[in-house]
């Protein structure tokens, strides 16, 4: 990679469910975000970094725009709006569904306020129609004055090359932030725990997700390649717990086999990993526990 190169930041914002996380993953071309049909996934700023020749893209993936109920909410808002502030671009993705929602209403007025450079991404065509989707269009476009609008289908990757070289024409002149193969900053643990969390998502119903945080409190590389892994699941009540754990253990044993699975893939080793389900009541309303699994920026 040369000295000079193009390069930029650009920030990934919209409402919950809207496929962020799967148009990064896309666009990265390999998993850097968890991905579920869960609302709220994503809960910190997930950095992706596309390379190009001659060119480096750092995205900034951000949780969705939501009402925030407790002290997670209001720290996962936090992030959305400070990312605007930290980016050269944005990307605002909507779904294709002909309709414009409170927080997306709120997303165009910080945008504004910030006079950021904007994309809009019109997501999830493949489920849409052409009628809904230049709905989708007009409506967005008559509200703001977006830069480009690129319809497309993150989970097909139909759309995404337009995407990529509508956001490399408009990066500047600059230097490479991070080393040419790297894909994410995320550190292999955070990302372990973050394929836990992902399978935990995928399996359970309900509430039961939204108040799970994964903890790994062992990672060790041994001398024969095999890297051992300790993690702990916390939820907020012994009756999540139980449906955690499943009948005879087998829901958590699920949880684990594919999150193994993942994990060996990403470390390119075997992965001995071991769960445990652990209780503490409104951890998302506590601030120790918030710093604890990285989900505060308070010093």
């Amino acid at each position: 990679m040369t000295n000079t190169i193009k390069s930029g930041f650009v920030a990934i914002v919209g409402r919950p469910n809207v496929g962020k996380s799967t148009l990064l993953n896309a666009m990265i071309g390999q998993k850097v975000a968890i991905v579920s049909p869960k609302p709220q996934t994503t809960r910190n700023r997930i950095i992706g970094i596309l390379n190009e020749e001659g060119a480096q893209v750092v995205f900034l993936d951000t949780p969705g725009m939501h009402l925030p109920r407790n002290k997670l909410g209001e720290y996962m808002m936090k992030s959305v709006g400070g990312a605007l502030y930290d980016v050269d671009a944005a990307l605002m993705v909507v779904e294709a569904d002909g309709e414009m929602h409170p927080a997306e209403r709120e997303l165009l007025g910080k945008l504004a306020e910030t006079e950021l450079p904007a994309l809009l991404v019109v997501n999830k065509t493949d489920a849409s129609d052409p009628e809904r989707i230049a709905r989708t269009i007009a409506l967005y476009s008559e509200a703001y004055s977006f830069e480009a609008v690129v319809p497309l289908a993150a989970k097909t990757g139909e759309g995404v090359d337009i995407l990529k070289k509508e956001i490399l024409s408009r990066m500047e002149e600059g230097v490479p932030f991070f080393p040419e193969d790297a894909v994410t900053d995320q550190p292999e643990r955070v990302m372990v725990a973050e394929l836990i969390r992902e399978k935990a998502l995928q399996l359970l119903d309900k509430e039961v997700p939204h108040g799970i945080a994964v903890d790994i409190i062992r990672f060790v590389e041994k001398d024969s390649g095999v890297v051992e892994i300790d993690a702990e699941i916390y939820c907020e009540k012994n009756s999540h717990k139980g449906i955690i754990i499943g009948k005879g253990g087998r829901t958590l044993k699920e949880i684990s086999s594919r999150a193994r699975a993942d994990a060996e893939e990403l470390l390119d080793c075997k992965v001995y990993l071991r769960t445990w389900v652990k209780v503490k009541d409104r951890w998302r309303d506590s601030d120790f526990m918030l710093r604890s699994f990285g989900y505060s920026d308070k010093e």
